[in-house]
């Protein structure tokens, strides 16, 4: 099970890399599985600290993190 989780995890990254943001439902569509497994998947991501989540009048939209720049050392 956890295989199958982490490679939901990793699709769910791939899609949201390519397409900037999305839904659970919109992730369920595109991805292929079903939505128990699509949100272990986020909590996986999320538990990394590898997404963003924004609330809006049509749902809550998932993005991957913005990553910061690292400080130059001077």
């Amino acid at each position: 099970m956890l295989e199958s989780i982490g490679s939901v995890a990793g699709a769910i990254w791939h899609y949201l890399e390519n397409n900037n943001e999305a839904t659970i439902t919109k992730l369920t569509r595109e991805i292929g599985v079903n939505e128990r497994t699509v949100l272990m998947g986020v909590g996986w991501l999320a538990r990394e600290g590898k997404l963003d989540f924004e609330q809006r009048k049509q749902g809550t939209y998932i993005t991957l993190k913005t990553q910061q720049p690292k400080a130059e050392v001077v």
